[in-house]
């Protein structure tokens, strides 16, 4: 049934559970800095799926809420309101923005590789599912990736890139850093 690859080994003696995962019923906490929570349902949740090529995530956010810039490098994604209404959008590699207000049992996709974000810009809470072509998709945030680095992007290619003072590359690495 399942061909090992280089991350996840097949195991000998599957059972049902194996195949099972109940950790999207129930909506995620979203009291913290971005007001959305991810619930992912990759192969790291679910072994079943590996070698599958398949994943799921659910995403819940409070009013104002937002899943930041990121990419996805090992997968196209296509989300799926359960409630609520969300603006989404990606960017392509020509920096042209395509964006869209989706609402409830709308769909929206997002390309392979390409920056996207969600964000409820209503006054209730509002939740999607999301669907990859993979079963480990991968996220890189991009202020993370840029601002949290370990170790960090040098301050002069940071603050030529965004013309901006090393002053202000500072401020915003100090937004980024971890809480002690």
């Amino acid at each position: 049934m399942c061909r090992s690859n280089q991350w996840f080994a097949c195991k000998s003696n599957i059972s049902p559970d194996d195949f099972f995962f109940a950790g999207l019923a129930k909506p995620g906490l979203t009291n913290n800095t971005f007001g959305a929570t991810v619930t992912l349902a990759t192969v790291q949740q679910i072994k079943g799926v590996n070698t599958l090529g398949v994943s799921m995530a659910r995403v819940d956010y409070a009013p104002g809420g937002i899943n930041p810039p990121h990419t996805h490098p090992r997968a196209t994604e296509i989300v799926f309101v359960l409630e609520g209404e969300l603006v989404v959008g990606f960017i392509t590699t020509e920096n042209k923005l395509f964006s869209k207000t989706i609402k409830k049992g709308e769909i929206f996709t997002f390309p392979r590789g390409l920056i996207h974000f969600q964000i409820n810009n209503g006054k209730v809470p509002a939740a999607a599912l999301a669907a990859f072509n993979s079963q480990l998709p991968g996220t890189q945030r991009v202020a993370n990736a840029l601002f949290a680095s370990s170790p960090p992007v040098d301050d002069v290619v940071l603050s030529k890139s965004f013309q901006i003072g090393t002053q202000e590359v500072e401020t915003i690495k100090s937004k980024f850093a971890p809480k002690k």
